[in-house]
This record gives structure tokens, C-alpha cells and sequence, in this order.
């Protein structure tokens, strides 16, 4: 095996990058006669099929922190972190239910627009602010340092130079054609995706079945380490502080997957752009069904790594660049990029090629979004509130590219992170609680009013601070509490519901709100095909929970 990539390597990802380059430029070309409106480049004209927004879902949502931080994550804990994707599966189900035909009915373009025509406009105003500021400084920042860091060790290629190749080449596309450009190359990316993860994935469990194949060196990997195949973690074990055992399927879990599926832009964004509402649920079921598979390609290698490492006779068969790179238990977030090295020319620019699917498609959906709530949400309300087409379609593509300059400037200084998948839940959730119980009530309590709603987000925060900074986090007083993180987001959920329960019921006296939401009989109804394909995904979703326990 040969950690350097060959001639076929560079061939296939450079083969791969004209493909999306060219298939993106194509898409986002002005028909003849038509120039771009706000609708053609924030929401695709309303034209997606199912299947593209189901592929899209998946691409804007598998990056760098699930190929590179979730398997780190299984590197040092195992199987446990996949459940962020297979609850995730039942989450969509959720959504694409509930919650997607309030969303389409209102004919949103943003999130922030549906919490302007519940709550208000002050209200909307300081979501979107947040939001911007997470998806700047979290979440691109995040997915161009861990895509550069994948580029620097598979390649040599140093991190700035990484950070700024990754950043031009999602520009190049998205910032141009919008929505449309990135959920058809999403529909390339994800075949990219899934088949290059599965590649990695069976070519390192066929090393260590010493070529025997898939299935035996899946065999192998769990009698070497059936600890690593629990599900439901115990208090004994060193990660019960990301995955605190019972609560990650009744607890916490549901506030980041409900947070995330339901109420990011980012992701929902693609099926507000959808032909009809019964297209939108078909996407969602299929990226349900594609989420079932994504740990086998996220997870497994980065337990497979932690085998690999541990197996001097494996070790030896690597030569000098196994020792290269070396992932830890402190480091566990090399693990996917050491794998990448020692796959055969060619695979391995399929491999790469995959991974830099992943980022890119991220990063365009990132930014995308990113500029839809800022031109949409900050510009047309408080900027230029006459703004026509051209105007909106060029303050998105503005907004868009000084976002991104400010990840990419950012994304260099996060060198020192560990395990970047549970970094961004932990930060993301100190906010996302407060979120959810603003949302969840707005939309199935009509007695909700928006003084309440403001006083909820507001102090879900300091909350979530209580149960955070100590008496092991940033406090040693005993006055503050140590709880799991995800345990921390439960408990802010269910307090902050608490209290815009109580603020709504002082201030109206139990009288429904003005803007509450009027529920009409068989909004919730749902197509054969959504029920049929629904009660699959839960019955897989029994199974693998029923095997894969403790």
C-alpha cells in the first residue's frame, strides 16, 4: 500500500471537481430572457423533485464533522455516536409530517420568516442574527478547518492553502446559481458521497480480515472490541458525558435532532423549494431511509481505525506510513484521514473524492442559507425594504462571500480541537433548547404569545449556563450542577417550555394568541407511499437498537 496519491487518484478527483463545477455553472446559468428572482435563487424556483431533495438533505447534512468528527467520535467511544443518525431518520419522519405542512402552507422562504408570522418581528430579527452568527462561526468555520485538516493529511497540503481551495471551490458555484445550483450538484455529490464512504469502509475491514473481506472483518472488528458496539453507554464509561446511556433516546437526543431536522435552515431549505408539499414528505423519507446506511460509512471506520492501530501484525503490513498521522485517543479526529492513505490507486481518489463531496456540499449549503437569512430576514427589513430582484439576488451573493471570508480567516485558529462532532453539538445546544420550546409552542400551542416567546429564548440560556459551568465544567461551586451535555439540553427544553407556559398564561389569562395557528383537519395527513415507507424505517430502527444495545 502507498499513502501517496497516484496519477488515477488525481485523475478521478479532478474528473470529480470539473463534473460539479461544470454541472453548477450549467444550472445556474439565466434562461434566455429571464433574469434570476428571489425565488429562483433562494428556493430553486420551486422545482425540486423528491428525490433531489432527498439527495440534497443528505449532502447539506454529511460533511466533514460526520466523515472526519464522527469518526473520530467512533475511534474513541464506537458505535454510540451513531445514533445522531439514526434517531435522525425517525426525526425526519417527524418533520416531514408535522411540521413541514405548517412550513409549506405559509409559503416560507426562511424560518425566520415563519417566527415574523407567529411571534414578530423583533423576535425574528434576533434569530436571525444568531443564526447567521452560528452558521458563520461554528458551523463553516468548523467544516472548512476539518476538510483542510483531511487535505493536509492525506496530502501534504498545507492548511491556509486547504482552508482557501475548499472555500473558492463551494464559492465558485453556489455563490453564483443559489439553491438550484446546489441541490442538483448535491444529487452528483451524494452519489460521490455514499459510494466512496462505502469504499473506505470495505476496503479497511477487508485489511483487517486479512483480505477475507467485508463481512469477515466486520466479524473480526467486533469480537476485538464488542465494547465499541454498545449503543447505550454506562456510567462507567469514559464517554457517558457525550452519550449519557437511556437519555440519548429519550432525552437530549430529540432536542439537537428536532432543533437541527426541523427549524435549520439550512437543511429545511431545500424542501421549502419543493414542487408540492407530498414531493417534499417523498424527499424526506428518502433521506430517512439513506440515514439508516450513513453510519456504516462515518462510524465503522473510525472503530475499524481503532482495531487497525492496536494490531501490531496490521501495523507492520503498513510499513513506515502507518506510523504517519497516527490517530489517539486525544487525536481521535485523524482517524478517517489515516485510513484514506492506504487505500489503492484510484480508490482512493474515489475515497477523497467522497470526502470532498461531503465538505463542499456543506459549505455551499451553508452559504447559501446564510445569505438567504441575511438578504431576506436583515437586508429587505432594515436595509433596503424597496429592494428589488436584482438587488436581493446580489446582496445574497454578497453576503454570502463575506461569510464565507470571515470562516475561512477563522478556520485555521480551531487546531486544537478534538473531536469536532461532539464540539459542535455541545455549543450548538446551549442555544438550541431555547429554540425548539419557541418553536414547538408556536406551533402546536396557540396560547403562545411573543413576550412569552422572547422571555423563554432569553433565559433558556442562562439555564443551559447553570447546568454547564460546573461543578467539572467552568465552576467549581456547589451551587451549579454537572450534568452530560445532552442531558443540559433536555433539561433547558423542558424548563424553558416551562416558563413561556407560564409568562403566556399571566399575560393573555389562558386566551388563545392572535397569531396562534389555527390547525385545519387533515393538514397532517400524509400519502400510502410516506405511511408504508414510514413504518419501514422504525421497524429497521427497532432491529438495529434491539442488536446493537449493549
Amino acid at each position: 500500500m502507498t499513502a501517496h496519491f497516484g496519477f488515477w487518484d488525481y485523475f478521478i478527483f479532478i474528473t470529480y471537481a470539473l463534473l460539479i463545477l461544470g454541472v453548477g455553472l450549467w444550472v445556474s446559468r439565466d434562461k434566455k430572457g429571464h433574469q434570476k428572482n428571489a425565488e429562483d435563487y433562494f428556493l430553486a424556483s420551486k422545482s425540486l423533485p423528491w428525490w433531489a431533495i432527498g439527495a440534497s438533505l443528505i449532502a447539506a447534512n454529511i460533511s466533514a464533522e460526520q466523515f472526519i468528527g464522527m469518526s473520530g467520535s467512533g475511534f474513541a467511544s464506537g458505535l454510540a455516536i451513531a445514533s445522531y443518525e439514526w434517531m435522525a431518520a425517525l426525526t425526519l419522519l417527524i418533520v416531514g409530517k408535522f411540521f413541514l405542512p405548517i412550513f409549506i402552507e405559509k409559503g416560507l422562504y426562511t424560518i425566520p420568516e415563519f417566527v415574523e408570522k407567529r411571534y414578530s418581528t423583533n423576535l425574528k430579527t434576533i434569530l436571525a442574527v444568531f443564526w447567521i452568527a452560528l452558521y458563520v462561526f461554528v458551523n463553516l468555520t468548523t467544516v472548512l478547518y476539518l476538510g483542510a485538516l483531511a487535505l493536509e493529511t492525506i496530502m501534504g497540503v498545507p492548511m491556509v492553502y486547504g482552508v482557501l481551495g475548499l472555500a473558492l471551490f463551494a464559492a465558485a458555484y453556489s455563490l453564483y446559481g443559489g439553491l438550484s445550483a446546489v441541490a442538483w450538484t448535491d444529487v452528483i455529490q451524494v452519489v460521490f458521497l455514499i459510494l466512496g464512504g462505502l469504499v473506505t469502509t470495505y476496503l479497511a475491514l477487508d485489511t483487517v480480515s486479512g483480505g477475507q473481506g467485508f463481512l469477515a472483518g466486520l466479524t473480526r472488528v467486533y469480537e476485538e472490541v464488542p465494547d465499541r458496539f454498545a449503543m447505550i453507554l454506562d456510567k462507567s464509561n469514559p464517554e457517558f458525558k457525550n452519550l449519557p446511556g437511556i437519555a440519548v433516546l429519550v432525552g437530549g437526543m430529540w432536542v439537537a435532532n428536532l432543533y437541527y431536522w426541523g427549524f435549520n435552515q439550512y437543511i429545511i431549505q431545500r424542501t421549502l423549494a419543493a414542487k408540492s408539499l407530498k414531493e417534499a414528505q417523498k424527499g424526506i423519507l428518502l433521506a430517512a431511509f439513506l440515514k439508516l446506511i450513513i453510519p456504516l460509512i462515518v462510524v465503522i471506520p473510525g472503530i475499524t481505525a481503532y482495531v487497525m492501530i492496536n494490531d501490531p501484525e496490521i501495523m507492520a503490513s503498513l510499513g513506515d506510513a502507518g506510523l504517519k498521522n497516527l490517530p489517539t485517543l486525544d487525536q481521535a479526529d485523524k482517524a478517517y484521514p489515516w485510513l484514506l492513505q492506504f487505500l489503492p490507486t484510484g480508490l482512493k481518489g474515489v475515497a477523497f473524492a467522497a470526502l470532498a463531496a461531503a465538505i463542499v456540499s456543506s459549505l455551499a449549503s451553508m452559504l447559501n442559507s446564510t445569505s438567504t437569512i441575511f438578504t431576506m430576514d436583515i437586508y429587505k427589513q432594515y436595509i433596503n425594504k424597496n429592494a428589488n430582484d436584482k438587488s436581493t439576488v446580489g446582496m445574497g451573493r454578497i453576503s454570502a462571500g463575506v461569510a464565507l471570508l470571515i470562516a475561512a480567516l477563522l478556520a485555521p485558529q480551531l487546531g486544537n480541537l478534538d473531536q469536532a462532532f461532539q464540539f459542535i453539538q455541545e455549543y450548538t445546544g446551549i442555544v438550541s433548547p431555547g429554540i425548539l420550546a419557541v418553536f414547538m409552542l408556536g406551533l402546536f400551542w396557540k396560547k403562545t404569545t411573543n413576550k412569552a416567546a422572547i422571555i423563554g429564548a432569553l433565559s433558556s440560556i442562562p439555564i443551559a449556563m447553570y447546568f454547564k459551568v460546573g461543578p467539572n465544567g467552568w465552576s467549581t461551586s456547589s451551587l451549579f450542577v454537572d450534568v452530560p451535555f445532552m442531558d443540559q439540553m433536555g433539561y433547558t427544553f423542558v424548563l424553558t417550555m416551562v416558563v413561556i407556559i407560564i409568562a403566556s398564561l399571566i399575560q393573555h389569562q389562558g386566551k388563545n394568541d392572535e397569531k396562534g395557528i389555527d390547525i385545519k383537519k387533515g393538514l397532517f395527513k400524509t400519502s400510502p407511499v410516506f405511511n408504508i415507507g414510514a413504518f419501514i424505517v422504525m421497524i429497521v430502527l427497532v432491529l438495529l437498537y434491539s442488536v446493537f444495545w449493549n
